[in-house]
């Protein structure tokens, strides 16, 4: 390997000392020693360029188009006296839209695997990507997983190779770090904005479920999600996804979804898997509050406490006990619940965790299996008919796999929960959601689907219904 000589406060002379320091700083193929991180010290430094690693990247990163036809009626209005003028046919004949969908992805496999965001691909029927050398394929949607809103797609070609990126690790990257958003914005085509992690951990509950992103001020508008995020050797370390905003435009604060949870999502496509399973804890837990630190005898609160343990989860047989304090996961240190459960999901399954846990004042080592959620039950998947206010949801019994696959916390008791509720649906009109769980109907007590089918069928004017919605009971009677 070249190396050169670190001290770069004096001048490169000429055009090859210009490319070599460029490949210095900006991830060439020859490092400084120990490949360390510096700040640019002279005139000659700021006048660098970015272009290596985009040459680097760029062929490798797709513009998506995504389409479907959906039926919309023509006539906005559906009302009694329109239908009865047209002949009883409820207004005028439905008429077709199409819907649209732009973003990018991310070459992974030679064989022609891209990345890209699941909401991006969603309900589509006909997906076409563009490379940057203007080549256009179709593309097959091979695997969907909408709790990391990924997606992964396959090239339809026979034989050709692409270029490919390769993955970074996302948890050395430091705050503070160069990066670049390559993706199509706004359908102008491929663009480049550069920028630094403004956050390698930042926390947001989407759907119910703690997530973890990485932030950056690099620019990223509509069109980019998808997109690759990369350090300055050229390497994925996350894909793009969703931007704070109040214009709607990019106001600096971008999120993309680690290399990580990437790395998951890619090895369940190659090895055929149509579900993504991550590993499973089997453990509530909960933040650590300043009084509960000082309970603790902690002088900050940080780490993740241990709430309750799963009978039979890898948690219960590695020994984690209600009252546990986790403030380290193999060597790296837990600074709340998020970053626990981060590091969890991201360890290959079958694989051994290390643990360093406070126990009553004393600190012990624990060794977790990270493997996948049983399906203790058999899920019995059914969508509810009659026409009662659960009508049209789709619903299922509750085993740990469920609940991983649904980005939830499995309940102590099991039961039955909605695992889909189209628009369409009474269910979803009326207010139903996905992930609610079905506590009772009608006074009857639900704990498995069976039971709810027997109580959905029956024909009733008055319906009273219990539901469980994020660990929040709630009662609602309905008039039919």
């Amino acid at each position: 390997m070249w190396r050169v000589d670190t001290g770069l406060s004096r001048p490169l002379k000429g055009a090859a000392g210009f490319m070599l320091a460029v490949a210095v700083l900006v991830g060439g193929t020859v490092y400084g020693a120990a490949d360390e991180k510096i700040v640019p010290q002279s005139r000659e430094e700021l006048n660098l360029s970015y272009a290596p690693v985009v040459k680097h990247v760029s062929p490798a990163v797709v513009n998506v188009y995504a389409r479907r036809v959906v039926a919309q009626r023509a006539m906005p209005f559906d009302d009694p006296l329109f239908r009865e003028f047209f002949g009883g046919m409820g207004g005028f004949p439905p008429r077709q839209r199409v819907q649209q969908s732009l973003g990018s992805g991310v070459i992974l496999d030679s064989s022609g695997l891209i990345l890209t965001n699941n909401h991006v691909v969603a309900g589509m029927t006909a997906v076409r990507v563009s490379l940057a050398d203007q080549r256009e394929f179709d593309v097959d949607v091979v695997l969907t997983d909408p709790i990391s809103d990924l997606a992964v797609l396959r090239i339809r070609t026979k034989g050709q190779t692409f270029p490919t990126l390769s993955l970074g690790d996302a948890d050395s990257l430091e705050v503070g770090d160069l990066v670049l958003a390559v993706g199509n914005p706004f359908g102008l085509g491929q663009t480049v904005t550069q920028g630094i992690l403004s956050a390698v951990r930042r926390v947001q509950i989407k759907e119910g479920e703690e997530r973890v992103y990485l932030q950056t001020d690099a620019a990223i508008n509509q069109g980019n999600s998808g997109g690759a995020l990369v350090n300055m050797k050229g390497e994925l370390v996350g894909i793009n996804t969703a931007i704070f905003s109040r214009s709607g435009g990019s106001d600096g604060i971008g999120f993309a979804i680690p290399s990580s949870i990437v790395r998951l999502v890619l090895d369940a496509a190659r090895r055929g898997d149509k579900l993504v399973r991550k590993p499973w804890l089997g453990a509530r837990l909960q933040a650590v509050t300043p009084e509960i630190a000082e309970s603790l005898h902690r002088d900050r609160p940080i780490g993740a406490l241990v709430s309750d343990v799963s009978r039979e989860s890898p948690a219960a047989k590695g020994g984690l006990e209600p009252g546990d304090l986790v403030v380290a996961i193999d060597g790296m240190p837990v600074d709340d619940p998020a970053d626990l459960t981060y590091h969890f999901i991201t360890r290959p399954p079958g694989s051994t965790v290390h643990m360093r846990v406070i126990r009553n004042g004393s600190e012990t080592e624990l060794s977790v299996v990270a493997a996948t959620a049983p399906e203790t039950v058999p899920r019995d998947e059914t969508v509810l008919g009659g026409n009662g206010p659960l009508a049209g949801a789709k619903v299922a019994n509750l085993s740990p796999a469920v609940a991983d696959e649904l980005g939830m916390e499995m309940p102590s008791g099991g039961g039955v929960v909605i695992v889909e509720a189209d628009d369409a649906t009474i269910a979803s009109r009326i207010g139903f959601l996905k992930r609610d769980r079905i506590v009772s109907v009608n006074g009857t007590p639900i704990d498995n689907v069976a039971t709810l089918v027997r109580a959905s069928d029956q024909q009733n004017h008055v319906w009273k219904i219990t539901i469980d919605r994020g660990g929040q009971r709630m009662t609602q009677i309905f008039q039919f």
